[in-house]
């Protein structure tokens, strides 16, 4: 018989964060075996009953972002065919954010692509974490839960960065703005922004400060960090105009091609990150980078969706 419980799966993109989340609500991952077949097929297999039961399947888009993709959506079709009551997709880092827009002629609007694929699929709500574009909630016809990592940036700023007082909060581009202000502003800290010039996407030619970052602790604010060249020069811009120290606080560390050497050679005095995205790999050859662990905000939002409680708490304080 059905005890409608949560039952948590986990795909293979981030196994480490589901675990913690499930040890966070004091249980363990449900049984699912997802692998592929020498002809590159994925392959799902759930190994115990969801019928009628409350489902959260946790998958990050990073690494390997179209296999991931693929064993989410069949994941949720797997357990939609099993009489689940209810299936929740969380996707920490949520893939082709991006590709929101049509910034050029014949461009594709991938993350409405996703949105209808993860809704055909059969999922009933998402939860997703610091969306690149917030009104990508709007491609989806199912409640769309958008945490934040806000809460747990502030905490970790006022508990790991030294005389933050004299600290100055940095958006490395005009797009970040309103992260950086909204920071600054609950902080009570002064705020400064980068223009940023482009020759080519993720390429960026040349950086113009505004504002005043003069013998003052620089923390600059992100929502993503790819190669991390605009991170990199940032911080150069940022010490060539007087920063004792540049910090960089970023949600997704994507943290792809040569990023970990360019932090390395970079003027960072560190780089935070949080786990929605795997990087212990990146740890061991960068000491310069560190972790906020989220997935204590994922479990509260799991615990409060399945007991039908307000997950808006969770926008302003850190778990």
């Amino acid at each position: 018989m059905a005890t409608n419980s949560i039952k948590i799966f986990a795909g293979n993109s981030h196994v480490e964060l589901a675990k913690l989340v499930a040890r966070r609500l004091g249980t363990e991952l449900s049984k699912a075996v997802v692998l592929k077949y020498s002809n590159q097929e994925t392959s799902v297999t759930i190994g115990e009953s969801v019928r009628d039961e409350d489902v959260y399947i946790i998958q990050s888009g990073c690494g390997e972002i179209n296999d991931n993709l693929m064993e989410l959506l069949i994941m949720i079709n797997a357990c939609k065919t099993a009489s689940a009551r209810r299936i929740t997709a969380i996707i920490p880092c949520f893939p082709y954010a991006r590709q929101d827009k049509k910034d050029k002629s014949r461009a594709p609007i991938t993350a409405k692509l996703i949105a209808n694929m993860l809704t055909v699929a059969g999922a009933n709500h998402v939860i997703t974490m610091d969306l690149h574009a917030s009104q990508i909630q709007g491609f989806f016809n199912v409640p769309v839960d958008n945490l934040y990592a806000e809460p747990n940036t502030l905490r970790y700023i006022s508990e790991n960065i030294p005389d933050y007082q004299n600290g100055v909060i940095v958006s490395p581009d005009a797009g970040g703005a309103k992260r950086a202000t909204s920071i600054a502003d609950r902080l009570d800290l002064d705020f400064a922004l980068i223009h940023k010039e482009r020759k080519k996407a993720n390429e960026v030619s040349r950086m113009v400060l505004v504002g005043d970052v003069k013998g003052k602790i620089a923390i600059l604010v992100d929502d993503m960090a790819d190669t991390c060249g605009t991170l990199g020069l940032a911080a150069k811009t940022l010490a060539e105009n007087g920063a004792i120290k540049v910090y960089a606080i970023v949600t997704h560390g994507i943290l792809c091609g040569k990023a970990v050497q360019v932090i390395n050679d970079s003027v960072l005095t560190k780089v935070v990150v949080t786990n929605t995205v795997p990087h212990e790999d990146k740890k061991k050859v960068c000491p310069k980078l560190d972790t906020i662990d989220i997935s204590g905000t994922l479990a509260e939002a799991i615990r409060r969706t399945h007991n039908g409680e307000s997950v808006s708490y969770l926008f302003n304080h850190a778990v």
